[in-house]
């Protein structure tokens, strides 16, 4: 047997803040699902995003505490083009959250940014710049 990659799992301080976030995304999150210290969502491809409070966490491994470094885990969301990421980037830091690195044209031929989502985890956006 070989083990699939089949989930990425988001430990958040504050699960309706963080739902909102990736809603904003495009995610289709059930309203509804803030009441739940366990969140998942299907994604395309049949992967799974999953949620759960700190305080869940803690509930299996009582000496969580949190990251002790800088990100080790991101996530990318695929834009249909370099006027999508800019779009996407000023509708989320419009709506306040917090822009890490503002939409530039990558050496690698993407159009990249980068918004932290409520609990300051580093979320790329990005898309093939054919200039």
């Amino acid at each position: 047997m070989t083990p699939r990659l089949d989930a990425v799992s988001v430990t958040t301080a504050d699960l309706t803040a963080s739902l909102a976030f990736y809603r904003r995304l495009g995610l289709d999150i059930p309203e509804g699902a803030e009441s739940a210290p366990h969140v998942e969502v299907a994604l395309p491809g049949g992967q799974r995003l999953l949620w759960d409070t700190e305080d869940v966490v803690r509930s299996f491994d009582p000496g969580w505490t949190g990251s002790k470094g800088g990100e080790r885990l991101g996530l990318a969301f695929l834009c249909e083009g370099p006027a999508e990421v800019d779009a996407v980037y000023a509708d989320l830091t419009g709506a306040g959250y917090e822009g890490h690195l503002e939409p530039w044209d990558a050496v690698w031929g993407q159009r990249y940014a980068v918004v932290l989502d409520p609990d300051g985890c580093a979320v790329s956006l990005f898309a093939a710049n054919p200039s």
